[in-house]
């Protein structure tokens, strides 16, 4: 008279006839470290070296601060609107750091067997890396380009090497890289970012 007092059976997730077996599922692929550490290595040395080109040109292009000498014993007066040039040497050391933290972000993603968050990392603190040792270099390289030989004269307007007053400026580095493999990341839309060629 009464019915079966079993359990109640479920249909099961995976039964249905619109349902995919987990069997079958794609399995999403792990972070690559082991195979990536050497790499990553690599990466990061050599974004090191790029610290020795990036402080010349920044000596070079980065506009000195113009005075005038005021007194005999070499007491220096300033121009107008030449002190705006220290805010000139941070921007150009910014936008150089900035556009090389863009070009090795995207010819880091074109490593394409060594896409992820390991050699991703690397690129990051290797542009920091060389963010900061061009900001030591430059100024003293730009200190030998403006070395005045010969005391100057009265009057006379003379050229201060540029300097860098703000270790911010290094962040712009790390951020191109950021920007630029977080874009191409997203427009690349796989789990495993294309590391697998097939």
């Amino acid at each position: 008279m009464s019915e079966s007092s079993g359990p109640a059976h479920r249909p099961s997730a995976v039964a249905g006839p619109w349902s995919v077996p987990v069997l079958f599922r794609e399995r999403r692929p792990r972070v690559v470290v082991k195979a990536d550490l050497l790499p990553a290595v690599s990466v990061l040395g050599v974004l090191t070296l790029l610290s020795f080109p990036l402080a010349f040109a920044w000596s070079r292009l980065a506009p000195p601060e113009r005075v005038r000498i005021v007194d005999a014993d070499g007491t220096q007066g300033a121009l107008e609107l030449e002190s705006w040039h220290r805010f000139d040497d941070l921007a150009v050391f910014g936008f150089l750091l900035l556009g090389l933290g863009i070009v090795v972000g995207v010819v880091v993603w074109l490593l394409r067997e060594r896409r992820g968050p390991v050699v991703f990392l690397a690129a990051v603190a290797g542009v920091a890396l060389a963010g900061a040792l061009a900001k030591l270099l430059g100024p003293t390289w730009a200190n030998m380009h403006y070395t005045i030989t010969t005391p100057p004269a009265l009057g006379a307007v003379i050229e201060l090497a540029p300097r860098l007053e703000s270790w911010w400026v290094v962040l712009t580095g790390p951020l191109g890289v950021s920007i630029a493999y977080s874009l191409l990341a997203t427009w690349n839309g796989r789990d495993d970012l294309g590391r697998r060629l097939g």
